[in-house]
């Protein structure tokens, strides 16, 4: 069964900042000639790979809640210039949206199961509402 890895999103407040960013980056890759694949660079490295890369995705969080999701392709450790241990989530540059759940803020990035998984918008019977609308609702508990 997949597992999943919640991380806040900073730098980005919305869905389609993050999507903005993701086409900037692969882009500028693109134009240095490097590989155009998407990761994000996080110091601790997951243990539970195999349960990752099995169809996990990195749920963001922003704004105090999660809006978002990318599905993770593969998770691949090194050691940066200084000798630090590092990983690279590599990830899949599609931005699903998922209904808002609200998430206090934490540091690094946490193992999401999937019982604890939001909904991707639209999988619920219901219409893609803007994000602020979406959290409004949610912190009025009519969502």
């Amino acid at each position: 069964m997949a597992l999943n890895i919640l991380k806040l999103c900073v730098g980005c407040s919305s869905p389609e900042e993050l999507e903005a960013w993701i086409d900037f980056t692969l882009e500028d890759k693109k134009r240095r000639g490097a590989p155009a694949e998407q990761y994000h660079t996080t110091r601790m490295i997951p243990k539970r790979v195999e349960e990752l890369t099995d169809g996990g995705s990195l749920y963001w969080v922003m704004k105090g809640g999660i809006t978002c999701r990318q599905r993770l392709l593969d998770v691949r450790p090194f050691r940066d210039s200084e000798g630090v241990n590092r990983c690279h989530l590599v990830l899949d540059p599609v931005v699903v949206r998922t209904e808002w759940v609200p998430r206090r803020p934490f540091q690094g990035w946490r193992y999401l199961s999937p019982e604890d998984v939001p909904a991707d918008v639209g999988a619920s019977g219901t219409g893609e509402l803007p994000d602020s609308l979406r959290r409004e609702l949610a912190e009025l508990g009519l969502l």
